[in-house]
């Protein structure tokens, strides 16, 4: 490439070098995170089946960054939980979120995983903050592909949010102690 093309332009004064660029360390890595989550569903019912549709062409989840989904908790920082989830359950539910490394973040899809749905049994969960902290709830039964995208978004203003240190923090500590969660 010759340089007889290019057309070089003085620097307004006092502006001289490299350059610079000015932002706060959280807003970088909240931008980075937000943007690149890797979604693990943990689907047991009919929001399972609305969740496919949303990561299908027509809705393409993948506009979001969360297109890679990950079936091992090790590998994943969203979960997903969509539909009932009985008691007998809970503990492989929370297996599953403390399997996960930090930062991690928890949405309930639908009815049932938010708070027991139509089935207020003795077998039902009526709501899976009980066992594992959740961010965002997702309501509907089923929820429409545009409500869990909804969710999803709401999840990344969450995480663009966040401080680097909240998953440090005092408070993030005493909400994992009251779940009994180390």
């Amino acid at each position: 490439m010759s340089t007889d093309k290019i057309n070089m332009v003085d620097a307004p004064d006092g502006y001289t070098g490299q350059g610079f660029f000015a932002t706060k360390l959280d807003s970088v890595v909240g931008l980075a995170r937000a943007n690149s989550m890797w979604p693990l569903p943990f689907a047991t019912s009919c929001c399972g089946i609305e969740f496919m549709a949303t990561m299908a062409a027509n809705y393409d989840v993948a506009r979001f960054g969360s297109e890679r989904m990950s079936f091992s908790p090790r590998q994943a920082d969203m979960l997903l939980v969509m539909g009932t989830i009985s008691k007998k359950m809970a503990p492989i539910l929370r297996q599953v979120y403390e399997q996960m490394a930090e930062p991690k973040w928890v949405i309930a899809v639908g009815a049932c995983a938010s708070s027991g749905g139509v089935f207020d049994t003795y077998s039902v969960l009526q709501g899976i903050d009980k066992v594992i902290p959740v961010d965002v709830y997702v309501p509907g039964c089923p929820p429409r592909p545009e409500q869990i995208l909804d969710g999803i978004m709401r999840l990344q203003e969450i995480v663009k949010s966040e401080s680097v240190y909240r998953r440090g923090s005092e408070a993030y500590k005493d909400l994992l102690n009251s779940y009994n969660i180390k």
